[in-house]
């Protein structure tokens, strides 16, 4: 059987392929097809996030390092940003939104409870029937 010439890009994939053998297993555990990964593969290039999954680990320690980085940037450029007043007013209506639900909830728990208005408690009624002992 004569081998036939593969077209260059394709020669390069397996390339790519050998470097990282885990693409292989995703392909054997029936992930993803060989066409998927070669087309994405030859649109986003070697270089993508997408094959970062794939990698050998010889950065990782640093990886997660700027990854927590640029987390912690993220979360103080927000905290820059924001208007301690608008959040006042966000937290005040949380805590009236949650006494709301609170009031409903003790309304359906405890029936002979004190209501939550500040008004005298509610006391039982006698019975209409008065039994007395002969």
């Amino acid at each position: 059987m004569s081998k036939t010439k593969l077209h260059p890009s394709v020669e390069k994939f397996k390339e790519f392929v050998k470097q990282n053998p885990r693409i292989i297993k995703e392909v054997r555990d029936g992930n993803t097809t060989w066409q998927e990964l070669y087309e994405d593969w030859y649109l986003l290039g070697e270089e993508d996030s997408r094959w970062d999954s794939f990698r050998e680990n010889k950065d990782n320690t640093q990886k997660p390092e700027e990854k927590k980085s640029d987390w912690m940037g993220s979360i103080m450029g927000t905290l820059k940003q924001m208007d301690a007043n608008q959040m006042q007013g966000y937290i005040t209506n949380l805590s009236q939104a949650l006494s709301a639900v609170q009031g409903v909830i003790s309304q359906f728990q405890g029936g002979g409870q004190k209501p939550s208005g500040g008004s005298k408690p509610m006391t039982k009624p006698g019975s209409p029937f008065t039994f007395k002992k002969d």
